[in-house]
């Protein structure tokens, strides 16, 4: 009788270890499995991410088919020799500045055209790059080529002698703010609906995984902030969808003064021009100037 019990028992205890030895090799199959989605997530990010940060679209129109008269299409070799296309024209009043204009990350200059007829009919003059990669520019898009380029097309607007008030859309932003910090006789630096740093809104996206590790372009715009000489006005939409409205209220305790933070409310991401961005930039513009 003992002899059956003593044989039942390792009968019983091969079982279990048997069944132990299935769930062992059940969870390593789930955690390899786990694993390799997880490196191929990363891997697709990181190959692919440049074209969820930089999104060209369109055709380049002319700015006469805008209405945008005594705007002159130039096409500009940069320092390594790729060539894109410059919006430009000289400020109609004396003593007006020229607005240095960086645009969003999507579409493509021409898009601009409503924002850049309200900046001209008000005397000022205009600047305004189009990135490379993007219609009428050759090359490609990174964080380091796009402000290298706006360093020299700062220098060529700044050739004239007008003052230079630095406008940063979306993307451009950290554009802006970059030029700005490497060019301390900038006149205004105007952040329309700026980030903290690419790398942090990739980081609240994606929680899950080592963006810091894996991002190409983290544009620290709150380090580069600090830098800035000029009077900084940074505009913000309490309903913006793309770059929560936190961003702005940050970089603006980064920002030295003098400085002006303009929160808006329900107005969203693209909407900041048509509920009255421009005619603020005009109220700081003629305050410093009188």
């Amino acid at each position: 009788m003992a002899e059956a019990d003593t044989e039942q028992e390792t009968q019983d205890t091969a079982g279990t270890a048997r069944a132990g030895n299935k769930g062992l090799k059940f969870l390593r199959t789930v955690v390899i499995v786990v694993a390799v989605a997880y490196v191929m997530a990363a891997a697709f990010m990181y190959f692919t991410q440049r074209g969820f940060v930089f999104v060209p679209t369109g055709e380049l129109a002319t700015p006469q088919e805008k209405g945008l008269e005594g705007v002159t299409v130039e096409t500009v070799a940069m320092a390594d020799g790729t060539e894109v296309t410059v919006w430009r024209a000289a400020p109609k009043l004396e003593g007006a500045p020229t607005v240095l204009y960086l645009h969003g990350n999507s579409s493509n200059l021409s898009a601009r055209w409503k924002r850049f007829k309200e900046i001209l009919d008000s005397g000022f003059g205009l600047y305004a790059p189009s990135y490379r990669g993007y219609a009428g520019s050759g090359g490609n898009p990174s964080e380091a080529a796009l402000i290298s380029d706006a360093l020299e097309h700062y220098d060529r607007a700044a050739e004239t002698g007008t003052p230079i008030i630095l406008h940063g859309e979306s993307l451009g932003t950290g554009v802006a703010t970059a030029v700005a910090a490497e060019r301390p006789d900038a006149d205004l630096l105007v952040l329309e609906a700026p980030y903290t740093a690419l790398v942090d809104m990739a980081s609240e996206r994606y929680p899950w995984l080592p963006v810091g590790l894996l991002m190409k372009d983290p544009m620290p715009t709150r380090e580069r902030i600090t830098k800035v000489k000029a009077p900084v006005l940074i505009l913000h939409g309490t309903a913006d969808h793309v770059i929560p409205v936190d961003h702005g209220r940050r970089l603006f305790g980064f920002a030295p003064n003098p400085k002006e933070l303009v929160i808006l409310d329900g107005v969203d991401h693209s909407d900041l021009w048509k509920n009255g961005l421009w005619q603020k930039v005009l109220s700081v513009w003629q305050g410093r100037s009188s």
